[in-house]
């Protein structure tokens, strides 16, 4: 029998599933849209790629699969448009390179430094961020769906979706 992910994992992964739900009929036309200031969805998606990559790859496990990731969508990255299928599959590229390190992680393993690019000590533990990347996905989740309503979409997902069901509060291992 194989062990759960750690808590903090699920939380992170049902995260991911409201997340692509929030993208569920976007189309590649909806994914260039500008508002004022507000990136497009498509930038969106590869700027989560980016965290991702940066915590789980590149600070975690010094891996860095995909650079352009790295150099267009770092926060301040310069605002761009780019194709949503590009992004999104920049995103499942990174995101299924780390499940299997996701999968690893116990609570020891969560409590310690991340370091950070360069190999020193951050003061952040992965498990602080794995949270920031949780609620960072919360924060563009909301962006996305203000975005898809200032377009008109319609028939919208209510969130939160089915969380009881696929991560609900439990104790740590």
């Amino acid at each position: 029998m194989s062990r759960r992910p750690h808590p903090v994992v699920e939380q992170l992964r049902f995260t991911r599933s409201e997340w692509l739900r929030a993208l569920a009929g976007v189309t590649a036309k909806d994914a260039l849209v500008h508002h004022g200031q507000m990136n497009s969805i498509g930038w969106i998606v590869g700027h989560l790629a980016w965290q991702e990559q940066r915590y789980l790859l590149h600070r975690a496990q010094r891996l860095m699969p995909r650079r352009d990731v790295q150099k267009e969508f770092a926060f301040g990255a310069k605002m761009s448009t780019p194709a949503f299928a590009e992004t999104l599959a920049a995103w499942r590229e990174i995101t299924t390179a780390a499940d299997p390190f996701l999968d690893s992680l116990t609570t020891r393993a969560l409590l310690r430094d991340l370091p950070t690019p360069g190999g020193k000590r951050s003061g952040q533990s992965l498990g602080s961020a794995i949270r920031r990347m949780t609620f960072h996905y919360w924060f563009h989740i909301g962006e996305i769906m203000a975005i898809r309503q200032m377009i008109g979409a319609k028939r919208l997902p209510q969130y939160v979706g089915a969380l009881e069901q696929n991560a609900p509060y439990r104790r740590e291992p």
